[in-house]
């Protein structure tokens, strides 16, 4: 994307959130992250997002940042839109990543600076001056699970701030969720966070998802995010329905933990997970690996596996 317009423009639909394959000795396997975009890429999803809180970026170095976001737009070119996630704590990273992802050609995902005791008034001071550095703009991650929530009446100030083009909401609930879909919606990009609960926002006019579990079941999130869009709330509802058990374990054990070995389970190369996060249990893989079966003997998932 060359600027903030054409960011507004292509911010829509369902992004696969890439989980970032790390091989036995814990680097990134840039191999394996190839193929699982062209995977995505291929089935017809509009946009990846690199590097995100599933996408283990606190655990990742400033300069495997900047290698990750320069082979992603390297594979991906002007395909699709990706967004780039360049949150930290340390502004001077924040900074720095965020103009190397404009540079690039992507959108710059920031989350408000996860440090104790920040005022409203100095993440709103925060955002003014990272939103200037990206020419494709900013998209603003409220991630409640970094600590800070911020409240639809914040996110309507921070709509004001030149450069701001697109929300990700990862606050769910349903009253935060109807005050930004009608408050916001028509000035910037909506997202919804989470592929475990999508429904809803999207029947509230929001402008797509990002999708975590899409690593391990693509078909089926995707046809399940499809029918939505179309109007065909039944078919949604039904397909949605289909894999709570998976959800359920994912609640559970955890992402991007699951994510990966069910991808195992499908061929698919997720790697391993960095610590502190730690591989599923052996009883976790065990009922995985059912649940993964049952989906694979319904034709409407979609979904295959290996052995």
């Amino acid at each position: 994307m060359k600027d903030i317009n054409e960011s507004r423009e292509r911010l829509r639909g369902i992004f696969n959130i890439t989980v970032t394959p790390f091989d036995a000795r814990g680097n990134i396997d840039f191999v394996a992250l190839r193929e699982n975009i062209e995977r995505v890429i291929g089935l017809g999803y509009d946009g990846i997002l690199i590097g995100g809180t599933y996408g283990e970026f606190p655990v990742m170095t400033l300069a495997e940042r900047r290698e990750l976001f320069t082979e992603v737009m390297a594979c991906v070119g002007d395909r699709v839109p990706v967004m780039l996630c360049s949150a930290g704590s340390d502004p001077r990273d924040v900074r720095e990543l965020t103009t190397l992802a404009g540079d690039l050609g992507g959108l710059p995902m920031v989350t408000p600076p996860f440090v104790s005791e920040i005022t409203d008034a100095q993440i709103v001071a925060f955002f003014r001056a990272i939103a200037p550095l990206s020419k494709t703009g900013i998209l603003i991650y409220n991630a409640p699970g970094i600590g800070i929530t911020l409240s639809p009446a914040q996110l309507e100030q921070l709509a004001e701030i030149p450069g701001v083009v697109g929300i990700k909401q990862g606050d769910l609930n349903p009253t935060a969720i109807d005050q930004i879909a009608n408050r916001l919606r028509g000035r910037l990009r909506l997202f919804c966070a989470s592929d475990l609960a999508f429904l809803g926002p999207m029947m509230c006019g929001f402008d797509g998802i990002s999708t975590t579990n899409s690593g391990a079941l693509p078909e089926l999130i995707l046809a399940t995010f499809r029918a939505m869009e179309q109007g065909d709330a039944l078919t949604a509802s039904a397909l949605h329905q289909l894999w709570y058990d998976y959800r359920a374990l994912a609640r559970q054990h955890g992402q991007p933990q699951l994510v990966k070995a069910a991808m195992a389970l499908r061929g698919f190369k997720g790697g391993a997970v960095r610590e502190p996060l730690q591989p599923v249990s052996t009883e976790a893989l065990a009922a995985l690996n059912d649940v993964m079966r049952q989906l694979a003997s319904d034709r409407r998932s979609g979904v295959t596996l290996v052995g």
